[in-house]
């Protein structure tokens, strides 16, 4: 009798942030969600309303709408005389601190068209500004805090000053008093109870250079370049007392503090959120890459907004104040250039630089994510760029050629063969051949794809090339993808330029360009699967591109991602819909997690940030592993929306079952203990996954994910989990999927 089940099934979602579950939702965690590239360089940002106001250096003041922060829009844009370098709004008005060109005041009332109608010249550098009431605060550089009275502020006149003792940076006011960031001073405490004569009442040198300041309650917290953050008792404003510090791992430039957590723009490594809720011992709580080093930053509404440098304006979402950790790590010496899994080894290149000028190849033993261990390695002279894994063979390739190692022995590779190749970039191995993207130098540079015939891996043969025809001769990257008969090449120049070729390698002995489409920037890496293919487009994040026709590729859609995109790997080798998330290593700013669900509208789901720059990622089981130039990385999936099964799921098949011609998907014995054999059969061949499920939705054992020839194949499941765990008595669901359809039947153990 067939039963028909209305079921969903879907990986659990996490209701809490540990990461020893299967996957998480990355979106759960602080990420960052989008920006705006600004001409300038921001130094400072202030939020009013729906809009960013941002100091921009030459190019004064930028406003940009924040109504949706995952995609700011500019609306105006002033050009002040100076550098623009602070700024603070009131009412219908900002100021700016323009550095030589002291303050700016500007008409904001109609975003769209700002208008500077009041300055005055102030005494040194106008780097940072407060407003209270009817008087601006300038940090006037060496000359200290100037105040000034803007009650017209068509006409502001400074009405007093103070000397801080060392350059001021930034000031903030609470009361009667302003509080100055004043670099090598320290923290100055001003009493403006009278304008026109500030009095400094107390004072407190802080390690460091003290660049910003921020207040909370009876604290106050300066960014205090390389010594981090400084918390700052100022119950007594007399007799200021730090009771807390945390070191952050570049100069911290800027701080922001909302609820009980201080936000520090820190030079280079971005932006570093610190636990503040016990102010005597701040903890360092997550950190956040912000593509530009960031400046300062604003804490409101949930989101953090970045004044970046050169990357203009940047938005995090900051309603957790963590960002996912890694599971594991292993350290793997050199710099990580690409990765390659299978078997429960991860296989990493790295390469150790000019001066020593010579690479690894590290083996790393993965079966237990838990514990990643490298167990072999192997030097090479040269500069390795890529691996690939094919059977019992890995194949290395860099500046030098082709080499090819046996694995049969896993933990002690053993050289096979090689073959001279010029400047290798990227291999892909299918079949017999090993494609191969290289630069060719000369009169014109040219990314050229080589084909390798590796029968014999003892005798590498090159039996086919091709150059791709670009316009440009500055070529510094090529990468390689292969799906069904077409070679996917993507290359880029360094002046910024970059494209897909589409490869007929019908007979890869004479490959021949198909169809090709440019990229809006430097094409670093590319997947193909299905009708899709995804690039890495270097700063600009990920590029979807229609290849169903090879020779006319259409660009479908594109999501912005922070930090350098380089390697990528999908959830699965499925043609969409079943994708669902692309993972980016996506240079400092580690892995970058995206739904391609939908190709016209890719969307950035969130990230995870560890030490060093990635460059690759692999998927292997139930993890994602990101080698970075110190180390590989394992993190875990990001959990999938509900997923509905396609049909009915069948209770049970019964004896003597003589399965149809196609595809189809059978159990048998149903019920079964201690084990049940699954037969499926596919009427071409193609990729197939066959997993367990329970009937809530979580996956409980991967039982294949490869590529099948046509035909019948039979497997058996013993009632253990991914872990080796035995489950216990009840319904679970076998599900097929390829890359045409979906079957799923029900079975039941009885223990």
């Amino acid at each position: 009798m067939k039963v028909l089940l209305p079921i969903m099934l879907a990986t659990v979602l996490c209701s809490s942030l540990a990461i020893s579950q299967d996957c998480i939702d990355y979106g759960d965690y602080m990420h960052w969600v989008g920006e705006m590239d600004t001409p300038g360089f921001a130094y400072r940002v202030a939020i009013s309303g729906t809009h960013a106001y941002i100091a921009d250096g030459e190019f004064g003041l930028q406003i940009v709408d924040i109504t949706n922060p995952e995609s700011p829009q500019s609306v105006g844009d002033v050009v002040t005389p100076g550098l623009a370098s602070g700024v603070a709004i009131s009412g219908n008005y900002a100021y700016v601190a323009d550095r030589t060109s002291g303050l700016q005041v500007i008409d904001i009332a109609n975003p769209a068209s700002p208008q500077i109608v009041g300055s005055v010249d102030t005494p040194g550098w106008a780097n940072g500004i407060a407003v209270a009431g009817i008087h601006a605060y300038v940090a006037g550089g060496q000359f200290g805090l100037q105040v000034i009275d803007i009650a017209d502020p068509a006409s502001p006149q400074i009405v007093g000053s103070v000397d801080t003792g060392s350059s001021a940076f930034n000031v903030v006011v609470s009361g009667p008093r302003a509080y100055v960031a004043s670099g090598y001073s320290g923290l100055n405490v001003i009493d403006i109870t009278n304008p026109a004569v500030p009095q400094i009442v107390g004072n407190i040198d802080t390690a460091g250079s003290a660049s910003d300041v921020a207040l909370s309650g009876a604290h106050a917290y300066i960014a205090g370049g390389s010594a981090g953050l400084q918390v700052i008792d100022i119950t007594n404003p007399v007799d200021p007392q730090i009771i807390g510090s945390v070191d952050t791992p570049g100069a911290a430039s800027g701080v922001a503090v909302a609820g009980t957590h201080a936000y520090v723009a820190d030079g280079q490594f971005g932006l570093q959120v610190i636990d503040i809720s016990d102010s005597q011992s701040p903890q360092l709580a997550g950190s956040i890459d912000t593509s530009g080093a960031p400046h300062g930053v604003v804490a409101t509404d949930g989101y953090a907004f970045v004044a970046a440098g050169e990357a203009g304006l940047q938005a995090i979402d900051i309603g957790v104040s963590q960002t996912p950790q890694s599971i594991a790590s292993v350290e793997t010496p050199g710099m990580a250039v690409d990765m390659a899994i299978t078997d429960g080894y991860a296989y990493v290149a790295t390469y150790f630089g000019y001066s020593e000028y010579f690479s690894s190849l590290h083996v790393v033993g993965v079966a237990d994510p838990e514990t990643p261990q490298v167990v072999g390695s192997v030097n090479l002279a040269g500069e390795i760029r890529a691996v690939a894994v094919s059977g019992d063979y890995v194949y290395v390739a860099g500046n030098e050629g082709l080499w090819v190692f046996d694995i049969t022995d896993c933990e002690n590779p053993l050289a096979a063969g090689s073959v001279s190749l010029n400047s290798v970039h990227g291999i892909t191995v299918v079949g017999n051949y090993a494609f191969c993207a290289t630069i060719q130098t000369g009169l014109w540079d040219s990314c050229t794809l080589m084909v390798v015939d590796i029968t014999d891996p003892e005798d590498l043969q090159i039996t086919g090339d091709l150059s791709m025809d670009d316009s440009w001769t500055d070529i510094d990257a090529c990468a390689i993808a292969v799906a069904g008969n077409y070679a996917y090449v993507v290359d880029s120049a360094d002046s910024g330029y970059g494209r897909l070729h589409v490869v007929d390698i019908t007979n890869p002995e004479t490959p021949e360009i198909a169809g090709g489409i440019d990229t809006p920037g430097r094409a670093l890496n590319v997947t193909a699967t299905g009708d899709r293919a995804y690039v890495t487009v270097d700063e600009v994040g990920l590029q979807l591109i229609s290849i169903g026709n090879p020779v006319a590729p259409q660009l479908l859609g594109l999501v912005d991602t922070p930090g350098a995109a380089q390697g990528v790997a999908l959830s699965s080798n499925l043609a969409p819909p079943a994708v669902v998330f692309a993972y980016i290593a996506a240079g400092r700013s580690d892995l970058q997690v995206v739904d391609a669900a939908d190709s016209m509208a890719p969307r950035l789901v969130g990230g995870a940030y560890a030490p060093g720059s990635a460059v690759a990622v692999e998927i292997f089981g139930d993890h994602v592993y990101v080698a970075n130039d110190e180390s590989l990385q394992v993190l875990p999936l990001q959990c999938e929306d509900p997923v509905a099964i396609e049909g009915g799921l069948e209770e049970s098949t019964p004896d003597g079952f003589v399965p149809p011609a196609g595809l189809y998907l059978a159990v048998h014995p149903n019920p079964f203990n201690p084990q049940t054999t699954i037969v499926f059969a596919l009427d071409r061949p193609q990729f197939a996954a066959v997993e367990i499920f329970d009937l809530h939705g979580a996956r409980v054992r991967e039982l294949a994910a490869m590529r099948y020839g046509s035909g019948e194949h039979t497997m058996t499941w013993d009632g253990l989990d991914d872990s080796d765990r035995a489950v216990p008595s009840g319904s679970y669901v076998v599900r097929l999927r390829t890359e045409e359809d979906v079957q799923a039947r029900k079975m039941m153990l009885v223990r």
